[in-house]
């Protein structure tokens, strides 16, 4: 039976605040025309021949380069993953991992796992941090992290294997490969048919083994009337909406209960929603709160333009001067103690039943 899903906690009380809708859009060209502050500090690879992995060639190597920045090759996926795949980019997915890890006080899962489970998959593993974690955790467990470049380690647990991997394509493991767990994060702007993706699990989840997604839809709210449709923090997600429309991968995947109505239809039973209201800078008087804004702070500030270069400029059209402008003031806003922004990360797991 499908649990109600949890309302958000406000980390502010007070009137609530602009919605992500796209009515408000603001053009690149806005940025130009603020005034500007000076607050702006500017593995191991599987080979399964039967799988869809490709191996490690030259030409999954080659890399598309966008304005200095390099992305995934299109040998791999004829999908546009909006992030680059080089350094600077890989230092973000790791200080999201342990962003996570702290909204979860230490915990790799909340859906509740078996305490031994034999078979494990974490799809988009990025640089594979929650992956290894998870196989330090439980060393009996056959862990396979899956993404579209190859950007893990090469030293990691014995028990942990990196494979090349499209999740938005048919999956072809073998017939008789049953997991039981099967873990997403923070993958929205990445399918265009999030109920398919959620039938594939379902194919190869084990009879009452779990499934768990975690995901935010990018937009920024504030419960004190301290942010505005005009502010750049509440325009990053309508930006991020408009452009999901456009290349037919939405980023509202909250918004449309993408999550729980794609498990509930794929077949997944016991299913439980619950939100994080977390705020994006340290402007909150919670210990824990606080830190997780200040890691929220420092995991947007780290590579802004990165983030942005593909999707707001050859998606949305702006030129490289919208881009840097906008980036600017955005970094200012963060840095300000006096607007209280926060953002909803939700968690959605379910279990596929035993007499499946």
């Amino acid at each position: 039976m499908s649990s109600p899903k949890e309302e958000a906690v406000s980390p502010s009380p007070g009137p609530a605040s602009p919605g992500i809708g796209t009515e408000s859009l603001l053009p690149g060209t806005h940025w130009g025309q603020q005034e500007l502050s000076d607050s702006d500090g500017d593995s191991t690879l599987g080979s399964d021949a039967e799988s869809s992995t490709a191996s490690i060639t030259s030409s999954i190597l080659k890399y598309r380069i966008i304005n200095g920045r390099t992305y995934h090759s299109e040998s791999v996926t004829d999908g546009e993953y909006w992030a680059p795949n080089d350094e600077k980019q890989n230092e973000v997915l790791d200080i999201f991992h342990h962003y996570a890890t702290l909204l979860f006080d230490g915990e790799l899962h909340t859906a509740p796992i078996t305490n031994d489970p034999k078979n494990v998959i974490d799809i988009g593993t990025g640089t594979g941090l929650w992956a290894i974690d998870f196989a330090d955790k439980f060393p009996k467990c056959n862990v396979i992290g899956t993404d579209i470049s190859p950007i893990q380690p090469s030293w990691v647990p014995p028990n942990v294997t990196f494979e090349i991997d499209d999740y938005t394509k048919e999956w072809t493991f073998k017939e008789n490969t049953q997991f039981d767990y099967i873990h997403f994060r923070w993958l929205n702007g990445t399918s265009k048919d999030w109920a398919e993706v959620y039938k594939q699990a379902y194919r190869y989840c084990k009879p009452g083994g779990w499934i768990e997604h975690m995901d935010t839809s990018a937009a920024c709210y504030s419960d004190d009337g301290s942010v505005s449709e005009k502010n750049a923090v509440v325009q990053w997600g309508k930006v991020w909406q408009e452009a999901g429309k456009r290349i037919g991968r939405p980023f509202d995947l909250l918004e449309q209960n993408l999550m729980e109505d794609g498990m509930k239809a794929a077949g997944f039973t016991n299913i439980v929603s619950k939100d994080y209201a977390v705020p994006v800078s340290p402007w909150h008087e919670d210990p824990k709160q606080k830190e997780l804004g200040l890691f929220f702070q420092v995991l947007w500030l780290e590579d802004i333009e990165g983030v942005i270069q593909h999707t707001f400029g050859n998606v949305m059209g702006w030129t490289q001067e919208e881009l840097k402008n906008y980036a600017h003031q955005l970094r200012s806003e963060l840095k300000n103690p006096k607007i209280h922004p926060y953002t909803i990360w939700r968690v959605v797991y379910g279990q596929k039943p035993l007499d499946a």
